[in-house]
C-alpha cells in the first residue's frame, strides 16, 4: 500500500495530510486559502492522487508559511509512500491546456530534487493570494518529494488559467511516473540500483 500520514506542526503551522498514491483521486482539502484548496483539489483529481489536508497557520500574517508548509508536508507524505521506488515508471511529461494557456511539466522521480520554474505571471495576487507563491509551493513540493520538477507555461494570458495549468500538468506527470511499470514491478528504475 503506498500510502502516508503525517503531522507537521511549527510555531507558524500545524498541518496534518495524508496520501494514498494508488487513489481514485478524492481530496479532502482545508488550508484557509481558497485558491490554493482548489489548486490541490485539481492535483488530487488529475493525479488519482488520494489526497487529505488540513493546515491551520498564521493566516492573519500572510499566507507565506501556510502555503510552503502544506508543500512541504504533500511533499514529505509522497516521498514516504513512494519507499524505495521499486516497480515506477519513473519519468511523467504532460502538456497541460486550459483555453489560451499551454504549459509543459516534466518529471523525474529520481530522489534528487530540483525546480526549473519558467513561469511569468502579471498581477501580483489571485484571489488573496501573491501570485509569487506559486514558485514557492512548487519548490518546497519538490524538494520534500524527492522529484526532479521541470515546468514551463509556453504560452498564456490568465494569470489563473496560467497557474493552474502548472497543477493540472503536475498531476497527469506524478500519474505516469508513479504508475507501477509491469514489465520492471520488481526493479529499481536505475542502472545505479538505487533512487
Amino acid at each position: 500500500m503506498r500510502r502516508y500520514s503525517l503531522n507537521r506542526k511549527t510555531k507558524e503551522t500545524n498541518i496534518n495530510v495524508e496520501v494514498n498514491i494508488d487513489g481514485t483521486g478524492k481530496s479532502e482539502i482545508n488550508t484557509g486559502i481558497g485558491f490554493l484548496d482548489h489548486m490541490l483539489d485539481q492535483l488530487s483529481k488529475h493525479s488519482l492522487i488520494d489526497l487529505k489536508v488540513h493546515a491551520e497557520g498564521d493566516l492573519h500574517i500572510d499566507y507565506h508559511h501556510t502555503t510552503e508548509d502544506s508543500a512541504l508536508a504533500i511533499g514529505e507524505a509522497l516521498n514516504k509512500a513512494l519507499g524505495d521506488r521499486v516497480g515506477i515508471t519513473r519519468f511523467g511529461q504532460a502538456l497541460s491546456a486550459m483555453d489560451e494557456t499551454l504549459s509543459r511539466v516534466v518529471v523525474d522521480c529520481s530522489n534528487r530534487p530540483y525546480l526549473i520554474w519558467k513561469v511569468k505571471m502579471t498581477k501580483p495576487k489571485l484571489g488573496e493570494m501573491d501570485t509569487e507563491l506559486f514558485k514557492e509551493w512548487f519548490q518546497a513540493f519538490a524538494q520534500n518529494a524527492g522529484i526532479t520538477l521541470h515546468i514551463e507555461t509556453l504560452y498564456g494570458e490568465n494569470n489563473h488559467h496560467i497557474i493552474e495549468s502548472c497543477y493540472k500538468g503536475l498531476a497527469r506527470a506524478l500519474r505516469e511516473s508513479l504508475a507501477i511499470d509491469k514489465d520492471r514491478s520488481h526493479e529499481i528504475p536505475s542502472t545505479k540500483g538505487k533512487l
